[in-house]
């Protein structure tokens, strides 16, 4: 989008002292929030939230000093979205990871206030593009409300003539002062898919400590789950509705060295809990139906 694109867009959405539309990292839109209760931003591309700061509190989300802000790259950490697949497309390994939506020119929808919280609304759907790597027709919106607490709402409608199946996930990047002694509360119990040892199936016991590459798919997860970060002195709340699985990740020092956009020793500072319906909880959608998936983040 170039400069007169955000600019009709600032004049058309903006709300005066609380939120507008401006041009962002390599000229990329983006809506920055800034209120009594929080701050934040969120690209259109991607339909990305790339920060969240509630009051007298620190940012809550990574990104990626290293990140690409670029046509067909993901923006690097805070919280891109995964659809329609998660990871590698099982069928296509050519195919872009975590499917095609998060590096996309989303449109800006909405931009509303309820009290002093913003409520940004942003929407993608099915084109010709995006036909020849998933034959599907859908419409896409991602909701966030930033206030005390960060509110994402993931709304997928069948907007096609057949049903399709789908993954999703709100891939989310939490800031932490060091990952080595932070850990993990509420998945003690709960069987997961070890994407580090060739998805073998195994079983939690107590909080999830990361002591090495971590990459883990816990099944049937309904629940809150709480970030403890001794070194920052903060916790995070990750509550969410309608999704059935977790991912916990931290790529540790290898492979965060392999990824560009990420860097030697950038992974001691975020830990990745993504709410999703991934694998065997993927998603079938008749058409005209819309399922909404949503997460719900607090910090203190």
């Amino acid at each position: 989008m170039d400069s007169q694109g955000i600019a009709a867009l600032a004049q058309r959405f903006g709300i005066p002292g609380k939120a507008r539309v401006t041009a962002g990292n390599y000229g990329l839109a983006k809506v920055v929030i800034s209120t009594a209760v929080a701050s934040g931003e969120m690209y259109l591309h991607g339909g990305h939230v790339t920060s969240w700061k509630p009051k007298d509190a620190g940012e809550v989300l990574y990104l990626s000093p290293n990140s690409l802000f670029e046509d067909g790259r993901a923006i690097r950490g805070g919280i891109p979205v995964c659809f329609p697949w998660f990871g590698d497309k099982v069928d296509d390994p050519a195919a872009p990871a975590h499917g095609f939506v998060r590096t996309k020119e989303w449109q800006l929808e909405a931009l509303d206030m309820d009290g002093e919280r913003v409520l940004v609304s942003m929407v993608t759907q099915s084109d010709d593009n995006t036909r020849k790597l998933w034959p599907h027709d859908f419409r896409l919106a991602c909701r966030a409300t930033f206030g005390e607490v960060l509110r994402l709402e993931l709304i997928v409608t069948n907007t096609g003539s057949s049903a399709f199946t789908f993954e999703e996930a709100l891939h989310a990047y939490f800031a932490v002062t060091d990952a080595t002694v932070a850990f993990v509360r509420g998945l003690d119990a709960t069987h997961y898919l070890d994407k580090t040892d060739k998805f073998a199936t195994k079983t939690q016991t107590g909080d999830v400590h990361f002591l090495a590459e971590t990459d883990r798919v816990y099944l049937d997860t309904t629940s809150a789950l709480e970030l403890f970060d001794p070194a920052g002195k903060r916790s995070i709340t990750v509550e969410k509705q309608n999704s059935h699985t977790t991912v916990v990740w931290n790529p540790w020092t290898e492979k965060s060295v392999a990824l560009k956009d990420l860097g030697a020793g950038q992974w001691k500072n975020f830990l990745c809990i993504e709410t999703t319906n991934v694998g065997p909880y993927a998603v079938r959608l008749e058409p005209e139906q819309s399922h909404t998936m949503a997460v719900i983040v607090l910090a203190s």
